[in-house]
């Protein structure tokens, strides 16, 4: 098919496909809305400071 005889050459692009279709399923199924204030869980207190 495709001139490509060779099976592991197949094999290849169905996984690359399969990996792009799961990546795609996971970052839908994870996905987050964009305005919403995220928190970080961090031991290191950072200091605001303004420049004047």
């Amino acid at each position: 098919m495709f001139g490509i005889d060779d099976p592991f050459i197949w094999l290849a692009y169905l996984a690359s496909i399969l990996s792009a279709l799961g990546c795609l399923v996971y970052g839908a199924y994870h996905w987050r809305g964009g305005d919403e204030e995220q928190t970080v869980k961090s031991s290191v207190k950072k200091k605001v400071t303004q420049d004047q």
